[in-house]
């Protein structure tokens, strides 16, 4: 069985173009997380709050966050795509979060191959209103739950460039010495 955390490819021209690997389509109310022992998806939850994921959000393959996860990437497009698809992205932005008192970095990239994302090049060339709400979703997603998350401005893609290219480092370092803090 393939895992598609540590086996599927990040791609060939990372850090600008890179292979998404999505857990949660566009639209979606349930946050669904890769199980990292197994590569299934679980579902984590259903959101609290009346909110809905403004874009497909997955992973970057063979790469390790800060906050011990895969570096979480939200790749707009304009359809929903189903979990575990691959898709083609790329980098045009940074987002950066205080959540539960960790920095947890998003990056934000348009799918390669939908030709209504695949012009733009930083999040700033994007309607003004998708980001506010792609900003929103995330100042709102989890106060329900009484839980708090500072969502920072929004930041070029040459901001997300070293943050791609750490997770992969970081992800490589680990991978040589084992993830087993992940077994069951």
């Amino acid at each position: 069985m393939i895992h598609p955390w540590h086996d599927v490819s990040p791609g060939s021209n990372v850090p600008y173009d890179f292979n998404a690997v999505i857990e949660i389509p566009a639209g979606s109310s349930v946050k669904y997380e890769l199980d990292k022992t197994s590569g299934l998806l679980k579902m984590d939850r259903v959101l609290y709050s009346a909110v809905y994921y403004p874009a497909n959000y997955g992973f970057i393959p063979q790469s390790l966050a800060e906050d011990g996860d895969p570096l979480d990437v939200l790749v707009f497009c304009q359809e929903p795509v189903v979990p575990l698809t691959i898709m083609r992205a790329r980098c045009i932005g940074l987002m950066s979060m205080i959540d539960a008192g960790k920095v947890d970095y998003k990056i934000i990239a348009i799918a390669i191959d939908d030709p209504s994302f695949n012009s733009y090049c930083q999040a700033s060339e994007m309607p003004s209103h998708q980001l506010m709400m792609l900003k929103r979703f995330f100042q709102d997603y989890k106060q329900l739950e009484e839980k708090t998350v500072e969502v920072g401005e929004f930041q070029p893609a040459e901001a997300g460039y070293p943050v791609i290219e750490n997770a992969l480092v970081t992800y490589s370092k680990q991978r040589r010495t084992g993830f087993h803090e992940f077994k069951a």
